[in-house]
Order: C-alpha cells, then sequence, then structure tokens
C-alpha cells in the first residue's frame, strides 16, 4: 500500500484536483448560461408571462438537438472550436469546452422544469400587484423554485462530473485520463479502483451538500 501511494498518490491527487476544476468550472458557466436560457423556455411558452411561441419552438429545438448528441461525440465535434478557445485540445481548459456546450441544454431543462413547479396563483398574484416581468422572475419564479434549483444543480454537477471522466479520453486530464491510461492501458487495476473509488466519494460529497442547502432553502423547514 505504501509503495502504491508512493507511486500514483501525488498523480491521484492532481488528477483529482483537475476533475474538480473542470467539475466546478464547467458547472459554473452552465449555469450563467443555462439559467437565463431556462427561463426563457418557461416564460416565453404560451400561457406565459412573455409568451413567443416561435422563440419558444426554436429555442425548445436547438436544446433537444444538443442534449441529444453523445457527449463523446460531442466532445470529438467540438474540438476546432475548442482549439480556437483555448488554443489547445488537451488539458483540463480544453475539456472544460465540450463540457459547458453538453451541460448547459440539460441545465436549461433542469431550471425550466423547476419553474414549472412554482404555484401560478403566486405569478397572477404578483401580476395582480403591478410587478414587472423581471420582478415576476427574480422574486417569484426564482426565488419559490430555489429548492428545486439546488437539487438540479446536484444533478447537473454529478453528470458533469461523470462527463469529466470521458474527456479523459481525448487528453483533457483529471482522474477519467488517469483511469485510462493507468488502469485501462497499463492494466493497474489498484488505480482503476482508486480513481473509482475517488469519483464515488465526490458525487457523495456534492449530494450531500446540495441536500443539506436545498433543506436551509426551503421555508416548509424553517418553522
Amino acid at each position: 500500500m505504501e509503495a502504491f501511494f508512493n507511486i500514483y498518490g501525488e498523480p491521484l491527487l492532481y488528477a483529482t484536483l483537475e476533475t474538480l476544476y473542470m467539475t466546478f468550472v464547467a458547472t459554473l458557466f452552465s449555469y450563467v448560461l443555462g439559467v437565463p436560457l431556462g427561463v426563457a423556455l418557461s416564460i416565453t411558452k404560451k400561457g406565459g408571462i412573455a409568451s413567443s411561441p416561435t422563440f419558444n419552438s426554436i429555442a425548445g429545438w436547438i436544446v433537444n438537438v444538443l442534449r441529444s448528441v453523445p457527449f463523446i461525440i460531442l466532445m470529438v465535434f467540438v474540438i476546432p472550436f475548442t482549439r480556437f478557445i483555448t488554443g489547445t485540445s488537451i488539458g483540463p481548459n480544453a475539456g472544460n469546452v465540450p463540457l459547458i456546450i453538453a451541460a448547459t441544454p440539460f441545465v436549461a431543462r433542469i431550471v425550466e422544469q423547476s419553474i414549472e413547479e412554482v404555484d401560478r396563483g403566486l405569478i397572477e398574484a404578483a401580476k395582480c400587484m403591478g410587478a414587472t416581468n423581471f420582478q415576476i422572475i427574480t422574486k417569484v419564479m426564482l426565488k419559490e423554485s430555489r429548492p428545486s434549483l439546488i437539487r438540479g444543480l446536484s444533478i447537473s454537477a454529478i453528470t458533469i462530473l461523470s462527463y469529466s471522466a470521458i474527456t479523459g479520453t481525448v487528453g483533457a486530464g483529471g482522474l477519467g485520463d488517469m483511469a485510462i491510461r493507468f488502469g485501462y492501458q497499463q492494466y493497474i487495476d489498484s488505480v482503476m479502483y482508486s480513481t473509482v473509488i475517488l469519483l464515488i466519494v465526490i458525487v457523495v460529497l456534492i449530494q450531500w451538500l446540495c441536500n443539506i442547502w436545498a433543506f436551509k432553502a426551503d421555508k416548509r423547514n424553517r418553522n
């Protein structure tokens, strides 16, 4: 065991940090892009506060197309774009590009569904009090859907984490790269098992933290 950590301890730590970096950055930017898109999909539906069936149909179609492309195919397809943005097609920064592209439509649908759970009566009440669309979105829709949005965040982050492991196939680094180079190509089972265990630990931590956050954000639990 000591010999294993002497040889692979530092590379595993570095790979774990790369995975955490990719997961955090991709989650952050996918929410920066996905939340406005999800809100737009919700409010432009028929009967929404800013109904626009044409925009909704086009945006919904684009989201569905991006969601339907398997990540490993999307990752290879956007390599020229990745090189244009980051100047390289390898490393964690390059891995973030396809991760953000793949996760943004996923986040948008989660945000859309979370907003749809908000009581329509609250929205109508806000309208009657003269609230603007922006106020309804920020003070009613997003505020009332916070617990659901946070639970959706855990799903998104864990999905991005799993995608980050796949980016290892094209040299993006992280635990996926360790598992492929050492565990699969060199048949070092101990490295493979270690990467799997580390990924499980990260998933459990993400879920645990988001569960606590969602519980505290739910006003039903404040009494």
